[in-house]
């Protein structure tokens, strides 16, 4: 039987809770969507959005933190690539959930099927 849901999220690691934390964002995950393509340097990343050059920084900097982007430095710029490893984990930890709660509703299903062909799913006048 799975593990219960009470356990997976209340025990999932604090860098998975800094990645759905970063993924919470939109802006972080327009800036993902774009490292994803090709890495890219910090000009680069902001140039699409209409915010100050310190607020993409502090974005790169929660996407760094989860461990989403890698920051390589290249004289005085600095380019962002993508690691996938922390959404793996991410994949992985929704796929538990959802497979916890199908059983579960599998388990609702034929209890209410089992009632349904007893004649005790009437309710009681």
């Amino acid at each position: 039987m799975a593990r219960p849901v009470n356990d997976m999220v209340n025990r999932s690691p604090p860098r998975l809770d800094r990645v759905f934390r970063a993924l919470a964002d939109p802006t972080r995950r327009q800036i993902l969507t774009r490292v994803a393509r090709a890495d890219c340097t910090v000009a680069e990343l902001a140039r699409p959005f209409a915010i100050s050059a310190p607020a993409v920084s502090r974005h790169l900097k929660i996407l760094e933190d989860a461990g989403i982007l890698q920051r390589e430095r290249a004289g005085k710029y600095h380019r962002f690539r993508l690691n996938p490893r922390p959404l793996t984990d991410v994949r992985a930890t929704l796929e538990q959930l959802t497979s916890f709660w199908l059983e579960r509703l599998d388990y609702l299903e034929a209890y209410l099927a089992k009632r349904s062909r007893t004649g005790t799913g009437k309710a009681d006048g």
